[in-house]
Parts: C-alpha cells; sequence; structure tokens
C-alpha cells in the first residue's frame, strides 16, 4: 500500500511540474465566419499552345470572424462552362479572431455537369505570428453571386 501512495504522488507531482513547463494545452477546434470579395484576372499560362489550361491571379478580402487580405495563383483545366478544375494557394495575412498572423491555404476543385466538390484547407506549418501552428479547413459558398466562408481551425 506504500509503495502505492508513493507512486501515485509521484505522478501527481510530475503532471503539475509537466503543467508548469508548458505542457501543451489541448487543442480547442473553432469556427469564424464571413464573406468575402475575390478578384480573379488572367495571366499568362505556361503552355501557351493549349487553350484549356489556365493561370490566373487571385486577390480576396475577407470580413468578419477572419478581417484579412489575400493573394495567390490558381491554375485550371478544362471548359469551366461544362466540366474541370482547379488547384490554388494563397496566402492571408490579418487578423483570425482578433490574433494577427499569417497562412496559407491549398484548393483543390472539380466540376461536372454543374456538380462541383471543393477542398480548402490550411498548409501545414504555413502559419506565423500569432497564427503560427494553425491547421484547418475553409468551407467556401456562393449564394446569388455573393461569397462567403466557414473557416473551422485549431491553434
Amino acid at each position: 500500500m506504500k509503495t502505492l501512495t508513493i507512486i501515485c504522488l509521484f505522478m501527481v507531482t510530475f503532471a503539475a511540474a509537466s503543467a508548469q513547463q508548458g505542457g501543451k494545452e489541448a487543442t480547442v477546434t473553432q469556427r469564424g465566419n464571413g464573406t468575402f470579395q475575390v478578384r480573379v484576372a488572367p495571366l499568362a499560362p505556361y503552355n501557351q499552345e493549349d487553350k484549356t489550361l489556365g493561370r490566373f491571379s487571385i486577390d480576396k478580402e475577407f470580413h468578419g470572424d477572419l478581417e484579412a487580405t489575400s493573394k495567390g495563383e490558381m491554375l485550371s483545366a478544362g471548359n469551366p462552362s461544362t466540366s474541370g478544375g482547379y488547384v490554388a494557394i494563397e496566402k492571408v495575412t490579418g487578423k483570425l479572431n482578433g490574433r494577427s498572423g499569417s497562412f496559407a491555404l491549398q484548393h483543390s476543385a472539380t466540376m461536372e455537369n454543374g456538380h462541383s466538390h471543393l477542398n480548402v484547407f490550411v498548409i501545414p506549418g504555413s502559419g506565423s505570428g500569432e497564427l503560427t501552428g494553425i491547421s484547418g479547413t475553409m468551407d467556401i459558398t456562393i449564394e446569388a453571386g455573393k461569397h462567403s466562408y466557414v473557416f473551422t481551425y485549431t491553434l
């Protein structure tokens, strides 16, 4: 019984010391939402002979829980009126729920006969400032020409 008591005391002492030395905090998933405006402009494609390939600049202004701007590039393929796909990377700089910093988002999307599938996620290790260590995904909705987002993230 004495040995069990000593082991229990050791474990409690070790846990308390670990917490005082900056033991890792529990991550909490958070959710932010808002709207954004986007400007897309054509850039010279690498393969100028193939008209099914496209390259574009992306500039965004986010409002809501994310007050930020972003700049990025997008590559596309296919026929945008019926089917195709795009990939993009953008760097977001500003404030997320009052925390300043930046992070990068990676997009991957396909569309076929009006049905689309879009994945947008934070690139691991891209966070800086008070957003260092951020991870998460962003859902984008376009209704009546207006863009909105729901950003699910952990810090």
